[in-house]
């Protein structure tokens, strides 16, 4: 799933690609780096972002939908709000990515339902000018064990929407309310999520504690050099049988899964 912001303020691009047409010639330039899935998003989610009003958000991401998804492009939106996930779906887009899971706009669950389209539910807390102060999961299970419930209750609210059960995907949401430890915790554990039944969405990319990893807390590696980390990143999903990664750096991660998918090849199979 390659990633096109089409926002002033992204944490990873910095706003490169906020018109229209930047945001179009990326999103072409994605799907010849091999990506499968655009995700078109309008409105920032890192740490401490302003929303955009309902209007600018449809007025960034509905004419790049448009115009990709008039090209053939299997088109994602990526946003919360019910409003702009309709016109979305209306303009051709095939998958709504949800980060708040239906949280912040319960009506996107209907707007889901009614369209028939993938729905990708992601583990979220509040919005982000208050997402770090929820960070705390003290229970039995820990960040795996909440987030694994927490998602779990997602799908049924999902289910009772009426969205199709094999139209549901989750996304445990790194780094939405974690902290680097947190997420790695979760990486290590995927697998509890699988056991949820729905496929996993992993979006990893650019983000802080990659460059904390890297660097250290006072001096974070910058956004622009963690790509190496993160295809070492998608290559470990990949082989735990993720249904999906989402990128910003397609041509690097779609070479990793390339490798994965033929080192996991029988050669006695058809």
């Amino acid at each position: 799933m390659g990633i096109v912001n089409v926002t002033p303020d992204s944490f990873s691009d910095g706003g490169r690609f906020a018109t229209t047409d930047t945001a179009i010639a990326h999103g072409r330039e994605l799907i010849a780096q091999g990506a499968d899935i655009l995700d078109i998003g309008g409105e920032s989610t890192r740490p401490g972002a302003t929303r955009p009003l309902v209007s600018e958000e449809l007025d960034r991401v509905v004419p790049v939908i448009s115009a990709l998804a008039a090209e053939g492009a299997a088109v994602s939106v990526d946003t919360m709000r019910a409003e702009v996930a309709e016109a979305a779906a209306l303009a051709g887009a095939l998958v709504i990515n949800d980060v708040s899971g239906g949280l912040a706009d319960p009506d996107i669950l209907r707007v889901a339902a009614d369209h028939d389209v993938l729905y990708v539910a992601m583990h979220w807390r509040a919005h982000s000018t208050e997402m770090q102060q929820h960070a705390v999961y003290d229970g039995p299970g820990g960040v795996v064990g909440a987030v694994r419930d927490e998602l779990s209750a997602r799908i049924d609210d999902a289910l009772a929407a009426g969205v199709d059960l094999e139209r549901l995907v989750v996304d445990p949401g790194l780094g939405f309310a974690k902290s680097p430890d947190h997420n790695w915790e979760l990486l290590k554990h995927l697998d509890e999520l699988v056991g949820l039944g729905r496929p996993v969405l992993v979006g990893s990319s650019r983000k802080s504690f990659l460059g904390t990893l890297l660097g250290s807390a006072d001096a974070p590696r910058p956004v622009a050099e963690r790509e190496h980390a993160n295809v070492a990143l998608t290559t470990i999903v990949s082989l735990q049988g993720m249904w999906g990664v989402r990128v910003h750096d397609v041509r690097a991660s779609a070479d990793a899964i390339r490798v994965v998918e033929r080192f996991a090849h029988d050669p006695g199979e058809a």
